[in-house]
């Protein structure tokens, strides 16, 4: 049994967020959850996934299939249960993600997330393969880690 000094730390990117506000978001993204269920993950987020899980629900509140209460208990889980760690922000994350975007990367919230990720030293989940192309591309750290790969940490 690990013990939480030894438990693997991992950024969630936004998607991975969304099944607890209530949004489908299809079944690799809820195996990937319950891995990290089963390896006792660490689990962090970033506020700038909760505002872009903000702006998807706000696509989707006009849908009737949305649930506008399990989105409010949903929230109220990340932000005040405990179980999810915030990062906080940094000077340095928000220099490098502004670095990313000059060497390429046009998505500012991806930059971000991976610039936390780096500079808290945190697996950063994605199923993003366009930005796992550019790290390995430039030669960045890869921190990214698919839900296959939970398993190995």
């Amino acid at each position: 049994m690990r013990n939480k000094a030894s438990a693997p730390r991992v950024l969630l990117d936004t998607s991975f967020i969304l099944p607890t506000l209530g949004i489908d978001v299809g079944g690799e993204i809820l195996e990937g959850l319950r891995r990290l269920v089963e390896v006792k993950a660490e689990i962090y987020y970033s506020p700038l996934s909760i505002l872009e899980a903000l702006w998807v629900a706000a696509r989707l509140c006009k849908n009737a299939a949305f649930d506008e209460d399990r989105f409010k208990l949903g929230l109220k889980s990340i932000l005040e249960s405990g179980r999810y760690v915030k990062i906080p922000e940094k000077t340095e994350v928000f220099n490098e993600a502004l670095r990313l975007r000059m060497l390429g990367y046009m998505d500012m919230i991806d930059n971000i997330l991976y610039a936390s990720s780096v500079t808290f030293n945190l697996k950063f989940l994605s199923l993003d393969t366009e930005l796992k192309r550019f790290i390995h591309d430039r030669k960045l750290k890869n921190t990214l880690i698919s839900p296959t790969e939970i398993s190995s940490l």
